[in-house]
């Protein structure tokens, strides 16, 4: 399994194979499956508030009540200067406060271009959208806007770890726009409204569709590798302080944002199917049809590790013990994951191309998602899953009223 893997890798292009220009943008969105999640929920909401302390989209609405439909697109900032900043920041709040909240864009008359492209009819309706806006390392960099020494203490560009396959025109970004919305329309009449608005001051670099499987039969929704995706993610309080900067070390403007990594995954199906059930749970340390540990009887059952110091039922090398070891120590490392699917259809070779849009939140990169990473280096399921892009960015702090707006504090 494993060398018809490599062979199946070195016979293609590895990642989205082939579907970014050189320069970065996508070539054809990715396809939300609209028989997997309509939208149409328990938990869908008609609007969620825009102005906040915090900005929506990261814990609001919650991890596992979470929009069905999603895109994440990376921007280069093109604006001249700082003004041009500033100008890019208003524009975009106006804009996703507009979005988010619905109206009825103006009628500009007959003889101009008509200010909406009317995907979702003549009335913008929130339809649950979030807009969430981060900002990459690059945006800081010398010589651009004066920000470098306003610069978030913990951002960096990501880095290359063992395993992965990162292509150039899928990673990093001076801005990332995460959307979610209950209807795939939605998100697209979003992006496109916003990229109308804002064409003078950044242009697209990448973007991904994804979309959220509802749970089957109940319980945490499913990966493309048939797992439940997010079990043990924390909510609530504890998530709220595993996830909001509150470091007196940082910039006093980037108190309530948070550090966001955004990684595109490719899953290899294919492979994926051919692999025996027992040996796919081992991998994962969980049942498939219940999304149980090996050790309980329910999804949401608690794994005693104390109890299997050598692995004998839950595998020392399995994704569920690396990622948490549940120790004192490793508390504080946990992070709140917001992931999606995607399906890009097929590659040049006939292989199936969907996978996994990892987004994960938490206060520090470093502590949380990097020390979790590196203890997945080399766990079974490498084989099967392919990182290929994405990016570390930092999510603004909340647009706190009406007459703010994104970056406000960082800007002025």
């Amino acid at each position: 399994m494993n060398l018809s893997r490599r062979n199946f890798l070195k016979g293609t292009v590895s990642g989205a194979a082939g579907t970014a220009l050189a320069g970065g943008v996508l070539i054809g969105g990715a396809k939300a499956d609209a028989d997997a999640a309509t939208g149409s929920g328990p938990h869908a909401q008609a609007a969620y508030p825009f102005h906040g302390t915090h900005q929506a989209g990261v814990l609001t609405p919650g991890p596992a009540d979470k929009q069905a439909f999603a895109a994440v697109a990376a921007f280069d900032a093109t604006a001249a200067d700082r003004a041009g900043l500033i100008s890019l920041m208003r524009e975009l709040t106006a804009r996703s406060r507009f979005l988010t909240q619905g109206g009825t864009p103006p009628d500009l008359g007959v003889g101009q271009p008509p200010s909406d492209s009317d995907v979702l009819g003549p009335s913008v309706e929130p339809d649950g959208l979030t807009v969430t806006l981060s900002v990459g390392a690059s945006l800081f960099g010398e010589g651009r806007y004066g920000l470098a020494a306003s610069k978030p203490r913990k951002l960096t560009p990501m880095g290359t770890f063992p395993n992965d396959a990162l292509e150039p025109g899928w990673l990093h970004g001076d801005l990332l726009l995460q959307l979610c919305a209950n209807h795939p329309d939605t998100v697209h009449h979003a992006i496109r409204d916003i990229t109308r608005h804002t064409r003078g001051g950044m242009q697209p670099r990448w973007k991904m569709e994804g979309y959220n499987s509802p749970p089957r039969p109940n319980g945490t929704s499913r990966n493309l590798l048939g797992f439940k995706d997010g079990t043990a993610n924390p909510t609530g309080t504890l998530a709220g302080d595993l996830v909001w900067v509150d470091d007196p070390a940082e910039p006093g403007w980037a108190r309530g944002g948070s550090y966001q990594v955004v990684r595109l995954i490719r899953m290899l199906v294919e492979f994926w199917d051919r692999v025996s059930i027992n040996e796919q749970e081992g991998m994962f340390g969980r049942r498939r049809d219940s999304g149980a540990p090996l050790d309980g009887t329910s999804e949401f059952d608690t794994p005693d590790y104390a109890a299997d110091p050598q692995g004998n039922v839950i595998p020392l090398d399995s994704h569920i013990r690396l990622a948490n070891p549940r120790t004192k120590a490793t508390a504080r490392q946990r992070i709140v994951r917001r992931s999606y699917n995607y399906d890009l259809g097929v590659d040049e070779n006939g292989n199936l191309q969907a996978g996994h849009i990892f987004i994960a939140y938490q206060q520090d990169v470093q502590r949380q998602f990097e020390t979790i990473q590196t203890r997945l280096i080399n766990e079974p399921l490498v084989d099967y899953v392919q990182p290929f892009g994405g990016g570390y960015f930092f999510t603004l702090p909340g647009v706190r009223d009406a007459t703010d707006w994104y970056a406000r504090s960082l800007l002025s």
